[in-house]
């Protein structure tokens, strides 16, 4: 039994996803940081062990209501935890992206700026002070009535919906129309109401056609559909919808991201004339501070910003102090650059997850543990050293924080180190070293000891000549202002700078059009699904190999089970409770909604008679199961099951499991999935590779294999361009493009361009300094300089 001040989170016998048994004391009040290389088993300790059973502590004390889903969902697999506080998890997942989410309403700084305006703006003479709700887009009291709140107005045109005005009604000339029985429901009505189907559309009268396309009328008529020989069709009640009013119903109501992106299609979007985008009502517009109007304000950079507070005279200086504190951290964090209107869907998962540690900052908790999952990922080295003061002040404010890390300066910065290994998968799932960071060096097998104090730079490799040039620019877009660039072809580009320097905006205008380029695979991190039902097996097409590989088995073939039934996709062989999803989805009242594995067939997908079917002894769920490396060695002899497996152990990702769900995976792996599915494909001719940010939650020992990967592609007479912060990625580059100085209005333009050697003694470059100690240069920093 430990003593109740026991300074010590004990954890004793987890075995969440790929742990052994583990058993480990991590102090509280320290800033503990988790390594290992990627699917060691750091998160699963970190996130799905202490967090989970700190947040499933909480639960057993709510109501009775909510107990009972938490049971759902299940405990970690960990024999106890003693010593554990309440915990706070910042994670880099995003909730669903909503257009009315914005920097100012994730931090909060939105309600004191609202605040500031109703207590203190200049109205005009008569007027009616407004409450702080009236300065908000998103409450009735506020929001623009044109535009409900969005700033835009969206509306539609006949070239839109009829993009081939020479097709009649009926061979499909109104293209928004929904496809299927709904949309020849529209067209019998139609029929009925009298207008001529089979004319071109062109040719019908323009009244008619205005009618049909833009109508708010919905006359109900009686339809008699056309008799097929083999089924008798009843007349029925039809009601009309104009092609119009079809695609905004859809748009604003459907939950369907499918149907909304194809009604979007149909639909253009343009700032609402009555409040020029500004989203709010003309009485809160005709409010001002500081001579500017709440829009104005927050559509400045947070940097510029916090210098009109401090302008102000000293009646509103309270009001004005407020603010500014608020936004201290957020600047303090490297994010200055963002506006209080910029909208949370265009923020990277980095950044957003570094808004919501400066929003922690001014909670005033303490004694609770701070759990985060990379917060350097994003981050220029430049910005780390304000990164670790805040986690410190975070400490001092008696917090724990337990940081999932792979930047060796925040590794550096730690007071205990939890370093778990050796390898991925199967390889990992022990715990090499739990102290303090400097007793890791005598650590046998650790791969994040041979970086953390290796201090030779990696050895000089000899720049490529570039076979041609691809030209950018003049780019005007953000904070660009007629940026050219000149990127080399046959050659590996790394484009640096700050958070906010424009380095997104510059390589977003390379498209497949451009001058040389000829075939452009942009590789992001944005999810490869947004449910379990998504996977890496589908993802890649891998599955449909194995699922023929069952079909083809004596005992498929003797029950007449054809590949269909080997899809948990379609009815037939899944688990038809979870609908092959292998999960159910727990909707909690006062969070948000989880997974829990299916009551029937626990996690399989599958249903009892699909699982009898075996594939060298093996059932389909056992090989969903298999991680990447396991089923190379199971699928050797099955070519192209084989060289599907291969590019995705060439990126480094031998560790995931084929049927891992999509919600389960970072955007660095979601990331490197794609690009290993573009590999396999093995086209011929030249290619241009965009990677953004390609290292993001990669251990330094994974960059060095995903870098082979890359550099070969360069070796056989493609093209890559990566946006990087690794400084070790940088240093190994042919050619860099630096942008800044600064982030937002400080950057926006090339300080700095050539190979790293010359990039590194570049003056008034914010990047030269880091790179230079990452190429080794005498009297730098330490000579890793990694930052991945």
């Amino acid at each position: 039994m430990h003593h109740p001040h026991d300074p010590y989170v004990r954890v004793r016998g987890a075995r969440e996803h790929n742990l052994k048994g583990v058993d480990v004391d991590i102090p509280r009040d320290v800033l503990a940081v988790f390594t290992g290389v990627s699917g060691s088993g750091k998160s699963s300790l970190a996130f799905g062990t202490i967090y989970a059973e700190a947040q499933r502590r909480y639960f057993e004390s709510v109501a009775p209501y909510a107990r009972r889903l938490i049971h759902q969902v299940g405990a970690p697999k960990v024999g106890e935890i003693t010593g554990l506080p309440p915990a706070v998890s910042l994670q880099q997942r995003r909730a669903a992206p909503t257009s009315r989410s914005s920097v100012g309403t994730v931090t909060n700084l939105s309600n004191s700026l609202r605040m500031l305006f109703s207590r203190a703006g200049d109205y005009p003479p008569g007027a009616e002070r407004l409450d702080s709700d009236s300065f908000s887009p998103n409450t009735a009291a506020g929001a623009c009535p044109e535009c409900h709140g969005l700033g835009q107005v969206h509306r539609t045109t006949e070239e839109l919906l009829v993009p081939d005005p020479s097709l009649s009604i009926r061979e499909g000339a109104i293209a928004a129309w929904p496809g299927a029985w709904q949309g020849k429901n529209l067209r019998d009505i139609l029929d009925a109401l009298g207008y001529d189907v089979d004319q071109a559309w062109r040719e019908l009268p323009a009244e008619a056609r205005e009618w049909i396309l833009f109508t708010d009328e919905q006359p109900v008529v009686t339809v008699h559909p056309v008799r097929d020989a083999d089924r008798i069709q009843r007349p029925y009640q039809g009601t009309y919808m104009s092609a119009r009013r079809y695609v905004m119903k859809t748009f604003s109501d459907s939950r369907s991201p499918t149907l909304r992106t194809k009604a979007e299609r149909f639909l253009s979007s343009a700032p609402c004339p009555a409040c020029g985008g500004s989203r709010l009502r003309p009485e809160a517009l005709a409010v001002t501070f500081a001579g500017r109007t709440i829009a104005e304000l927050a559509a400045l950079p947070l940097t510029e910003l916090m210098g009109h507070l401090r302008a102000v005279d000293e009646t509103t200086r309270v009001l004005t102090d407020d603010l500014a504190s608020r936004i201290a951290p957020v600047l303090e964090l490297g994010l200055g650059y963002l506006s209080l209107d910029r909208s949370t869907p265009t923020l990277s998962a980095g950044e957003l997850q570094r808004l919501r540690l400066a929003t922690q900052l001014r909670s005033g908790l303490f004694g609770v543990v701070y759990v985060l999952d990379e917060p350097s990922a994003g981050l220029h080295p430049a910005d780390t050293e304000a990164l670790l003061t805040v986690l410190e002040r975070l400490k001092a404010a008696g917090n724990s924080v337990f940081v999932v890390e792979h930047h060796l300066d925040v590794v550096r910065g730690a007071d205990w180190l939890v370093d778990v290994g050796p390898g991925a998968g199967e390889h990992g799932g022990e715990v090499l070293h739990s102290g303090p960071v400097a007793e890791l060096a005598a650590v046998e097998g650790s791969e994040t000891a041979r970086f953390l104090f290796g201090r030779s730079p990696a050895p000089m490799r000899e720049v490529r000549g570039p076979r041609g040039q691809l030209k950018v620019g003049p780019v005007t877009r953000h904070n660009l202002r007629g940026v050219t660039a000149e990127f080399p072809l046959g050659a590996f580009t790394a484009v640096t700078g700050v958070s906010g320097s424009g380095k997104s905006t510059l390589i977003g205008e390379i498209t497949e059009e451009s001058a040389g380029v000829g075939r452009l695979v942009r590789v992001d991190q944005r999810p490869i699904g947004r449910t379990p039902r998504s996977n890496l097996a589908t993802y890649t097409g891998l599955f449909d190999v194995v699922r023929k590989e069952f079909a083809a088995t004596d005992q498929a073939r003797s029950r007449g089970f054809g590949v269909g039934r080997f899809s948990f996709n379609v009815p037939g062989g899944r688990c038809e409770t979870c609908q092959g999803e292998g999960f159910v989805s727990v909707e909690l009242l006062f969070l948000p909604s989880t997974y829990a594995p299916c009551p029937d067939c626990g996690g399989a997908r599958y249903n009892a008679g699909t699982l009898d079917v075996t594939y060298r002894g093996r059932n389909i769920a056992q090989v969903l199961d298999l991680t990447v490396e396991s089923a190379a060695e199971f699928f050797a002899d099955s070519p192209p099951v084989a060289r599907s497996l291969g590019t995705l152990l060439d990126v480094g990702l031998g560790y995931l499991r084929l049927g891992q769900p999509a919600t389960e995976l970072s955007g660095g792996e979601a990331q490197r999935i794609k690009l290993a599915n573009e590999l396999q494909r093995g086209r011929r001719g030249h290619t241009l590779y965009l990677l953004d940010e390609p290292t993001t939650g990669l251990h330094p020992a994974d960059v060095e294999v995903l870098m082979r990967r890359l550099h070969g592609l360069v070796d056989i007479g493609h093209t890559v361009i990566v946006v990087e912060h690794d400084m070790s990625v940088v240093a190994d580059a042919d050619w860099v493009i630096d942008l800044g100085p600064g982030g937002g209005d400080a950057g926006g333009r090339i300080v700095a361009t050539g190979p790293p050697t010359e990039v590194a003694r570049a003056k008034g470059s914010t990047t030269a300094a880091y790179l230079a100690a990452a190429l080794g240069a005498p009297g730098a920093a330490p000579a890793d300089g990694r930052c991945g």
